[in-house]
C-alpha cells in the first residue's frame, strides 16, 4: 500500500525506476558542470557581462537538454509501469516534477 502525504514527492509508490539514459545524462551533466564552472572563472576574471551571459545561456540550455531527458526516459519507463499497476501517486508526483521544473 503507498503511504500518502500532502506533498506528491513525499509520497511512496511501488513502481521501477529504469534509467536507460543514465551514461548520456552524466555525460551532459558534466558538461554543463564545465560551462557553469567556466562562467564563475569568467567572472572571478571580470569578462564582460556579455559573454557571461552568452555562457550562462549555454547552461541553461545544457540543464533543460537534461531535463528533457530524464523526463522522457521517466515516462517511458516509470509512468509506464506506472500505470499498469493503477499507480496514480506515481502521476501525481510527475505533475509535481514538472511544475517544480517549470517554475
Amino acid at each position: 500500500m503507498d503511504q500518502k502525504t500532502d506533498n506528491p514527492a513525499e509520497t511512496l509508490h511501488h513502481h521501477l525506476h529504469e534509467h536507460t539514459k543514465t551514461k548520456e545524462v552524466t555525460n551532459r551533466l558534466s558538461r554543463a558542470i564545465g560551462h557553469l564552472q567556466s562562467v564563475k572563472t569568467m567572472v572571478e576574471d571580470g569578462r564582460d557581462c556579455s559573454e557571461v551571459l552568452i555562457q550562462l545561456a549555454a547552461v541553461r540550455a545544457a540543464l533543460g537538454s537534461v531535463s528533457r531527458i530524464i523526463l522522457k526516459d521517466h515516462i517511458e519507463h516509470c509512468i509506464v509501469h506506472a500505470v499498469e499497476e493503477n499507480d496514480q501517486t506515481a502521476i501525481d508526483e510527475l505533475e509535481h516534477a514538472i511544475d517544480k521544473l517549470l517554475k
